[in-house]
């Protein structure tokens, strides 16, 4: 699926998300399970979305030593699911041995995974990232830094947010892949997300895919705001 729409499923239980699944009447999704679902759930939730026909981006965001990055992405590969990610400070070796592992672990005849590496957090401003972070680059430059060191690292493509999508396209092509979250409506809070844009925008920066989560889980009316968004996202 190109292009996604991806509905970051943080609901805080078993009952509330198939409530709010169901809402779709059986519409295959792309969805993002979380580290909060992840942990609390496991594998399970995992083959139940699979088998009610969604695609999935599994978003733990990896970053250990290599050789526990790889072995853990073994594992993970043979899940099924579509996207994985790690984060891009854990260095080239690191995210090397993390395809690697993605490799060895997907079943003979199987799409493996996108791989994919947070390069800043979106609840990551410029003043966080030098007062507490102590990185005095400024965001911009280590963002596509970071985007340049997956790409030779052998990933697919990076998390960031779609303000920086033209920059990463310009540096390392527009086949890299570029998954946004901090996705909002014009009128929807920002919560956490410290650089926010809408679906229209983020379309119109490049952005492969987008990650909606509140706007459309806490919403009144969760299937109208997602076709609603769906289509400012589309075009």
């Amino acid at each position: 699926m190109n292009n996604p729409l991806i509905i970051a499923l943080d609901i805080e239980s078993r009952e509330k998300r198939q409530a709010f699944l169901d809402v779709f009447s059986g519409q295959p999704l792309y969805v993002k399970v979380g580290m909060e679902l992840f942990y609390r759930e496991g594998r399970p939730v995992i083959e139940e979305l699979k088998s009610a026909g969604h695609h999935i981006f599994l978003d733990l965001k990896l970053h250990d030593i290599p050789n526990t990055v790889k072995r853990s992405m073994t594992v993970l590969a043979e899940m099924g699911v579509d996207i994985v990610n790690v984060h891009a400070a854990g260095g080239k070796q690191m995210m090397e041995a993390a395809r690697e592992g993605l490799e060895a672990g997907t079943k003979t005849g199987a799409i493996r995974p996108k791989l994919i590496a947070v390069t800043q957090l979106t609840s990551t401003d410029e003043a966080t990232m030098q007062e507490q972070l102590l990185i005095e680059k400024p965001l911009t430059e280590v963002v596509t830094s970071y985007a340049q060191l997956a790409r030779k690292s052998g990933l697919d493509g990076v998390v960031c947010s779609a303000q920086e999508v033209p920059l990463i396209h310009e540096s390392c092509g527009r086949d890299f892949i570029t998954v946004t979250p901090g996705i909002r409506n014009v009128d929807d809070e920002k919560g956490d997300q410290k650089r926010v844009v809408t679906p229209a925008q983020a379309r119109e920066l490049g952005s492969w895919g987008i990650v909606v989560g509140r706007s459309i889980t806490s919403s009144d009316n969760p299937l109208q705001t997602y076709l609603s968004m769906k289509s400012d996202w589309e075009g």
